[in-house]
Formats: C-alpha cells, structure tokens, sequence
C-alpha cells in the first residue's frame, strides 16, 4: 500500500503536541503526524507526495449535534433564514410557491419569531400568500410550525383535536379555532408523523445525499444525528451499503413523550437494539434522546424564575417520567442526550443522571446535555462532577438572532446567556455542534461567533457577552476533538494523531494568523475521510 505524504501546510491536531510539519496517511489511517524529516523517512521513498502550498490543514469537523436528513430536506424548502419581516417571509414562501406550482405542498424553513407581528403568526398571514396548497412553516429552531387553512384541513386539526401533553395548538380566543400556530410534542405528535408519511425512501436518499454533499464542501467528517427515527435510519443504512455516505454518523434514538411509562422503556430497548445491529465505523447507534423542555423563543423553555410575560411553563419531562428512561438506557449501556435548555429542564436532566448512578452503580457512562443556554453556576459543578457532556451550539448564540431570545428572558439572565468557558472552567467537557436544520451547518463561521461572539450574518453587530469567546484553538479543538469524545469516537477520530482514521480537512488559509473575520471568507479545498479526498471526488462527478 502506497503512503501518501502530505507536505508545505502547517497541521493544527488538536492533540498533545498541537502542531505538526507533515503528515503520513497509509490506506484509511494515519501512519505518523509530525515532523517532515521523520514523516519522509516514515512515508519511504515511493510515497506519494501531496504538497499542499502553504495551507492550514484541521482535524475534520465533527457536528456534535445536528440532524441529518433533515438538513437535506431543508435545502429544498423556502429559505427563511434571515427575513427581517412578516412581509419578507410572505415573499420569500409565495416566490418558492410560484417557482414549483406543481408542489402538493409548501415547505418552508427558518422564520424568527422576531420577525412576526404581536400575537404571533396566524394562518391568515400565510392563506394571503397561499390559499389553495397546504402550507407548513417551520420556525428556525423546529420546534414550532405556522400552517395555513389548507394544511390544518389536511391534518383534521380543529378546535376539538386533542392537544398532546407538552405542547400546544394555539387557539383564537373568540372562535376556538386553531390559528395555525403549534409547538412541541403538539407539532411532534400531530404534524411530523403526518409529514413524514408523504415522504418516500427515494426521497429521504436524496435528502441525506444533499445534505453529505453540503458536509463535503463544508469540511464536516462527522456528525452526530440528535433524534433518529426509522425513516432516517433506514436511508442511512442504504446509503452505508452502497458507499455512498462520505461522513460517519453516530446516532440517537428519537424518544418521544409519553405518560405510559412501559411505552418509554419499550423505546429505550429499541435504541439498544438498534444499538447492536448498527456499529460500524460509518454508522453508529450510541444512544437515545430526549426533549426535557422547548426553547427560549417560544417561551417553552422550562426556567427556575419567569419569563419577562410572567409565564412559568412546566418541562415537557418531569424527573419521575424521566428518571426510569434514563436509569434503563444507562443499564443499557447507552448514551442519553437531553434537550435542556432552560435552567429548571437542566436541573431535571441532572438529576436524572444521578439517579442512574444510583441505581446502576460505578459503570462507564458519557451521557450529554444539549443547549443549556440558560444556566446557574451551581449546576454546571454538578454537571461537571458527574461526567455529563455540555453538548452547545455557537451559532445559536449569534447576535443577529438573539433579540427576542433577550426580550423574552428580560432581566439579568441574558448577561450568562451560552457560558462556554464557565463549563470548561467547571471541568465538563464541552462539545460544538450547529442543530442544523436550526441553524447553518458551516463550520468555519461557527468557529468565528465562538471565538468572537459577534455575529456570522452581520459582523457589523456588537459582540454578544465579549467574555464568553474563546481563543480560537479550543473552539477548534470543542468541534473536533470534543465532539469525537462526546459520542465515544475519540479512539477512531476527531484529532490528527497515529493510528487514528485519516479524517481532516484543508483550508485555504491559516486563519489562526490572520484576523477572525478571515474565517467568514476561508474556503475547504479538501474534505478527507479515511485517506480519500470526498470533496475532490464530488467535484470531479459535476458535470
């Protein structure tokens, strides 16, 4: 087998020893990272030598948090990401419905709820836009839809539908008639299934195959699915059969809300079926997860002290429902993630983990929390003593979308908003991901808002809690090295180390020496999973 070596770039490893000269990959692994003297002697005279030209060269990126499919799927979808207005967002989904007037439905993507009117939006607002075709609105952090007459008509949602626990249809007040507004398990339970249903395999396929081309061109080695379901499972496991997945995904098992409590265990050893059946270096079942509590914009979020409206909402789990699920996945072996976002649904998630410790005794566990955007000092030491990953999402903490999340919160909360060096400073570690969908997936303008905390779409914007950036090296190091460990890969991948797969990307400058903005601007010129170039490969099959 013929060794590649890669010269003339300087190589960041997010290892020991940061910085490296050269580098040896020998088939899918690394052979030796180091200096350029001992790697040709390493690599032997008949290596192919790669010079790079003075490029930065990075472990690849892995997404601690994300969702695959999906991420495809919204590519095709209205864009809303960004509308600065109600007119704006009616625009841009009346364009999309113009563009494909042979669509049964509308998709869109991304809207703010900063962006709408008081009272929120209303299914009038998209009936102006769209009358005659179902209409399905997602806002930028999933977890509340915005449907017109057209689509509550098509899921039979009226003013007698049940509402699950957890969630909500919001209802006008005079009529008792949705107005097109439903948020958490509510849209789990009663929209997404029923969307889900209209969407084939060839479909799904074509939606993971866009997002992977997206991670290619991005840098993204790996990512970590936050919320499997069997449709999603089912099209990574064809495309793993037939070579086609160009980044390796790790995965937890969605667990829906239930009051049954048999109905959760019964998911929880799905999970670890799943967990036996898929376990290779490209797909991965590691664990389940959980949705605790909402979000900060809708005011779902589950808090210890009011929002700034004097809403108190409850978790969508409380410990005695979630306790038993997280105590059987950790006999299980499995891993638990936790959407908990709020300081109360973080409290919830903490001790739950504790009663796992208590009931299952000393055992290996890595087990996450997801978000924790509002959160006291005194829990992140508890979290940090017992192991729990911080599993948080820069760009989420982008200025240019903070001004409801703020409003909402009004008071002193929103000075600790998205601590990541205090979870560091506690000991826990921390690990980057993007929520995509929620979010865009790129790294490099991730990497800017960690390390500058000023915004990736308006640079021009103020920098939001300046004291909370961090030095370039760990954000780097939190989106590589630390998102590998959070989904127990870091013997496989996640630094640039001898013996680990030869997953890294090449930038097209040293963005450690110029100035932060320059991360905005830097392009991939490489994407390598297991010694191949992907992006290469996928720039060579464009026509």
């Amino acid at each position: 087998m013929t060794p590649d070596l890669y010269v003339n770039a300087r190589f960041f490893t997010a290892a020991k020893r940061s910085w490296a000269d050269a580098l040896v990959v020998v088939g899918e692994r690394i052979g030796y990272v180091g200096d350029e003297a001992t790697a040709r002697r390493i690599a032997g005279p008949g290596a192919r030598e790669i010079d790079l030209g003075g490029a930065l060269v990075l472990p690849g990126f892995v997404d601690a948090h994300a969702h695959i499919v999906s991420t495809g799927e919204a590519a095709g979808q209205a864009d809303l990401w960004g509308a600065a207005s109600l007119g704006d967002i009616q625009a841009r989904i009346g364009a999309w419905a113009g563009t494909h007037p042979d669509a049964p439905r509308v998709r869109a993507q991304g809207w703010l709820h900063s962006a709408l009117p008081e009272g929120g939006p209303t299914r009038a607002h998209l009936d102006a836009v769209v009358p005659d075709r179902p209409v399905y609105a997602q806002a930028f952090d999933c977890h509340s839809v915005w449907l017109n007459s057209a689509a509550l008509a098509e899921l039979g949602i009226d003013a007698t539908t049940p509402v699950p626990s957890g969630g909500t249809i919001a209802k006008d007040p005079a009529t008792g008639e949705p107005t097109g507004y439903i948020d958490e398990t509510a849209m789990q339970q009663l929209v997404w299934p029923a969307l889900d249903a209209q969407v084939t395999d060839a479909e799904r396929d074509a939606h993971l195959a866009a997002a992977l081309a997206g991670y290619r061109r991005a840098g993204i080695t790996a990512s970590t699915d936050m919320g499997l379901d069997q449709g999603d499972l089912d099209a990574m496991a064809r495309a793993e059969a037939n070579g086609t997945l160009t980044a390796r995904i790790v995965g937890h098992w969605r667990i829906q809300h239930s009051l049954d409590p048999a109905a959760n265990l019964a998911r929880v050893a799905r999970a670890a079926e799943l967990a036996a059946k898929h376990n290779s270096a490209w797909l991965r079942i590691t664990g389940i997860k959980v949705m605790v509590d909402g979000t900060v914009d809708g005011c779902t979020a589950a808090l210890g002290h009011p929002y700034a409206d004097g809403s108190l909402p409850e978790a969508i789990w409380d410990l005695e429902t979630l306790a038993p699920v997280v105590t059987a996945a950790d006999a299980a072996g499995l891993q638990v993630a936790m959407h908990a976002i709020g300081d109360e649904a973080v409290r919830i998630a903490i001790a739950a983990v504790e009663r796992a410790v208590e009931t299952n005794g000393p055992r290996p566990r890595r087990h996450r929390i997801e978000h924790l955007e509002v959160v006291e000092q005194a829990d992140i030491a508890r979290l940090a003593a017992l192991g729990i990953t911080a599993s948080m999402q820069p760009v989420h903490s982008d200025p240019s979308i903070q001004e409801n999340w703020r409003a909402q919160l009004g008071d002193d909360r929103v000075e600790r908003g998205f601590p990541w060096p205090e979870m560091t400073d506690a000991g826990a570690t921390l690990a980057f991901g993007t929520d995509s969908p929620t979010a865009p997936y790129a790294p490099l303008p991730n990497m800017f808002i960690a390390a500058t905390r000023r915004s990736a779409l308006d640079p021009s914007l103020p920098p939001n809690i300046a004291r909370y950036a961090l030095p370039l090296t760990e954000a780097i190091e939190h989106a590589t090295r630390s998102a590998a460990w959070s989904c127990r890969a870091e013997d496989q991948y996640g630094r640039l180390a001898a013996g680990l797969l030869a997953d890294f990307v090449v930038v097209d400058r040293d963005v450690f020496s110029l100035p932060a903005e320059e991360l905005l601007e830097a392009r991939i010129l490489r994407t390598v999973v297991g010694g191949r170039d992907v992006l290469a490969a996928q720039m060579a099959e464009r026509p």
